[in-house]
């Protein structure tokens, strides 16, 4: 064989091999592709800021469940236009996993009361980039803007107990749209709301209770499954979120800071910030109680009720808390200096209740918290904050409830969201409960037991005079089961 054909050989049948190379090169990077099977959520509305997240998953779950995760980079694209002129964007930002694939940015320098259209451009690299559905925001009015807000507020999002019941008195939901998630997200959806509170118990780390969720693969799943259902997708690329944290998604059932029970303190807090747009993914000690003025008419507060709390056992006295000194001195200080017509406390844990006597983990628990609730109620009749449009609304609590303290301040209980997380209240009176002598006044309780929300609407009068705020209770079908109104003047 001469030289020269074995030469030709040769660089033939490499460019062969470069040739299938190349071809296959596609096929096996399309087959990597990430996906979005999480979909987009906006969170901490402003005025002129958001939060932006999404992750990059695989197409579908895993064999246990998970929906594990994919590298690729990804950025947001908005605009004020629907077809996406003048569209800006994001730094392009990597999914590690470090970070569990997910994707975060605060965007700011956004316009108040302006409806924003985004979506997410995503791929294994900048040679494969996807788009994802349009989805959308507004950001909240200016602080001398009368503006009608509505909103809902849940806890209790127990994915467990919906798809697998919880004993033989709560079975698990059996409609044949099971598979798309929570009813109750339809129903919510349906209102369009301005915004979504998650109040905590946002997923059970403890439930199955023989197999609780200890390790942050373990944690992360919690939060993967309920995510991937197709009704929170639906739900969170129309409506913005607020989130806090309760026992269930920080660690396990009525927990404190204290034992060594897994998970730990470290790895709870990372996981909630980590798994919710809560916190500026590029802020190394966020606090997570914050206030949000949503126009003349509203205020609202988010309280932080497990980072700074006293052992839960430990005896009730001056010292005992649940805020932390610098928390509760913050609340007390943003309060009196609000103006707006109604000022709304969110908070993961009941103020008034009744509860459960036996239980001593929030501020109606007798040898719980009560000293601090009860300083700070009197505080809040100090200064007239009562006639000032103040209102409690908490979460944690499995039942749906309006009550009234002795000192006249009022407290909306969201219940559960799941029928299957639900349960019949504890009323004042009750011997098993933490108001034995009937002191508190409770106009509403749900009964029978079933999973639902609240929804609130602040707006004005025809006249422009007055605000009304309107705490609507409605169960997961949507149905509604109680409506309570107030009235102030707008302070001009």
């Amino acid at each position: 064989m001469s030289l020269l054909l074995r030469v030709h050989q040769r660089f033939s049948f490499r460019y062969v091999m470069i040739s299938v190379c190349m071809l296959s090169l596609p096929t096996l990077s399309l087959a990597q592709q990430p996906e979005r099977r999480q979909g987009e959520m906006v969170g901490e509305l402003s005025t002129d800021s958001v939060i932006l997240q999404s992750r990059l998953t695989a197409p579908e779950l895993d064999e246990t469940g998970d929906l594990p995760g994919r590298f690729g980079i990804a950025r947001f694209e908005l605009s004020t236009r629907k077809d996406f002129q003048n569209a800006f964007f994001t730094k392009w930002l990597t999914a590690k996993p470090e970070h569990d694939f997910i994707v975060k940015t605060l965007v700011m320098e956004l316009k108040p009361g302006t409806r924003y259209y985004y979506r997410l451009q995503y791929g294994s690299e900048k040679t494969s980039i996807q788009t994802g559905p349009t989805n959308t925001f507004q950001t909240l009015p200016v602080a001398e803007q009368v503006a009608e807000i509505n909103f809902a507020v849940v806890t209790g999002m127990n994915f467990h107990f919906f798809h697998h019941g919880a004993g033989k008195n709560r079975p698990a939901y059996q409609g044949e749209d099971k598979q798309l998630g929570f009813p109750a997200l339809v129903s919510i959806l349906k209102l369009k709301p301005d915004f979504f509170v998650g109040t905590g118990d946002n997923v059970y780390y403890d439930h199955p209770r023989q197999n609780s969720a200890q390790t942050a693969a373990e944690l992360r799943k919690k939060w993967h499954e309920q995510f991937a259902q197709q009704r929170f997708i639906d739900l969170f690329a129309q409506v913005p979120t607020y989130w806090e944290k309760d026992d269930h998604d920080f660690r396990y059932n009525d927990c404190d800071l204290t034992g060594g029970r897994a998970p730990s303190n470290e790895l709870g807090l990372r996981i909630f910030r980590e798994q919710v747009p809560i916190v500026d993914p590029k802020n190394q000690n966020p606090i997570t109680y914050r206030t949000q003025r949503m126009g003349k008419l509203l205020q609202v507060w988010f309280t932080e009720n497990r980072d700074y709390r006293s052992p839960n056992r430990s005896p009730d006295g001056p010292e005992k808390t649940i805020w932390g000194t610098r928390q509760r001195d913050w609340l007390k200080d943003t309060l009196k200096n609000s103006d707006a017509t109604f000022k709304l406390i969110i908070s993961p844990t009941p103020m008034i209740g009744p509860d459960d006597k036996s239980k001593k983990d929030n501020h109606t628990n007798i040898g719980g918290f009560r000293q601090e609730r009860d300083k700070f109620f009197q505080w809040i009749k100090q200064e007239k904050l009562d006639q000032q449009g103040l209102y409690l609304i908490c979460g944690d609590r499995h039942w749906q409830y309006h009550s009234i303290d002795p000192s006249g301040i009022e407290e909306f209980s969201t219940g559960a969201l799941v029928d299957a997380n639900s349960r019949l209240g504890i009323k004042p009176g009750a011997k098993k409960g933490t108001d034995p002598d009937a002191q508190i006044r409770q106009p509403y309780t749900s009964n029978p037991a079933s999973g639902g929300f609240l929804y609130v609407t602040v707006k004005p009068t025809q006249d422009g005079n007055t605000g009304t705020a309107s705490f609507q209770f409605y169960d997961e079908q949507g149905k509604l089961l109680h409506r309570v109104q107030k009235q102030r003047a707008i302070d001009p």
